[in-house]
């Protein structure tokens, strides 16, 4: 019975990785900050990001999500995106940084996730307000749609 549980498990292999499809085909590999400590914590002390890494912060309701770079080592684009997974806002190239006071960042439109990539990374890959991203393995984002 052991060995049959062992290969059912091998078999089946581990969820698969969430991930982000963007406008050019591009895949990016997704960290998810699903917990109010993983959101509090970000990217903070983080010396480099991968080209092909984002993370995602999906919130239970559409509103307006305010964040700072304090202890943020690497520049990023913030893309905010309605429960379709529709980008609202980009905000490229916020700057590290490294001591108080830091600018809070905002969208304008109400959103349900916010995604942060490298700075330059949604110029580079089409990533404008009006696009859709497609999302895969990221519990309940987009809304509406069943896990995979």
């Amino acid at each position: 019975m052991l060995v049959a549980s062992l290969v059912l498990v091998a078999a089946v292999g581990a969820p698969p990785a969430p991930t982000c499809t963007v406008p050019d085909g591009g895949r990016l590999q997704l960290e998810l900050a699903l917990t109010e400590k993983e959101k509090r914590a970000g990217l903070m002390f983080r010396d480099a990001l991968a080209a092909d890494r984002g993370m995602i912060f999906p919130f239970d309701s559409d509103g307006i999500f305010s964040f700072h770079m304090k202890n943020t080592l690497i520049p990023l684009d913030f893309v905010w995106l309605d429960a379709s997974g529709t980008v609202t806002d980009v905000l490229p190239d916020a700057p590290p940084c490294r001591s108080a006071p830091c600018p809070m960042y905002r969208n304008t439109k109400k959103a349900r996730a916010v995604l942060l990539v490298n700075a330059g990374y949604s110029r580079t890959h089409g990533i404008v307000p009006g696009a859709l991203l497609k999302f895969e393995s990221v519990p309940g984002f987009p809304v509406g749609l069943p896990p995979k």
